[in-house]
């Protein structure tokens, strides 16, 4: 791993990794998914190239000014990616938000579950971050159940710019002594 990587993140059953090039054709993959295109949009990517500038405009450029971005979720009984999950920021957001999508074959394990929690957790402890926040459509039933169980709360909702929808915000305080 480049000594400029930020350091892994692991639960018991996932690694948390920053993306590499071997990661492209798991994210032509993920990010064309039925799903990834209903409740997240189609990021234009159609080719092994077209990956390599998501990663670069996207998950690394946020590691490289923010100190957090979307990670690479790998379970460890498996060896080969099955999602991502990390930290976004967005400039229409007052905070970061967490984001996680994951393969189909991936659904029903707990690990979006369980690598939001470790994202929260490395936000807490790491990068002291006083709040976070979580967007999704308010027909993403897997997502908000997943929310729910990290601790996030229905905080309002938000309009993109440029779209017509609203999404649902949630929210977590992360400082010591918050609710």
């Amino acid at each position: 791993m480049d000594p400029q990587s930020p350091a892994p993140i692991e639960t018991p059953r996932l690694l948390l990794r920053p993306f590499t090039d071997g990661d492209l054709g798991f994210v032509l993959r993920l990010v064309n998914e039925p799903s990834w295109l209903r409740f997240i949009g189609d990021r234009g990517v159609r080719s092994l190239e077209d990956a390599r500038r998501y990663l670069d405009d996207g998950p690394r450029a946020s590691e490289r000014r923010h100190g957090f971005g979307l990670r690479c979720v790998v379970p460890r009984d498996v060896g080969a990616p099955a999602g991502m999950c990390g930290l976004v920021r967005r400039d229409w957001l007052p905070q970061p938000d967490v984001g996680f999508a994951f393969l189909p074959e991936a659904w029903g394990k707990g690990y979006a579950t369980e690598s939001a929690r470790a994202v929260l957790e490395d936000a807490r402890v790491r990068l002291r971050l006083p709040r976070v926040l979580a967007i999704t459509n308010d027909d993403n039933r897997a997502s908000i159940q997943v929310l729910e169980r990290i601790g996030m709360r229905r905080d309002g909702t938000v309009r993109p710019p440029g779209e017509d929808r609203d999404l649902l915000r949630f929210a977590v305080d992360l400082a010591p002594g918050a609710p």
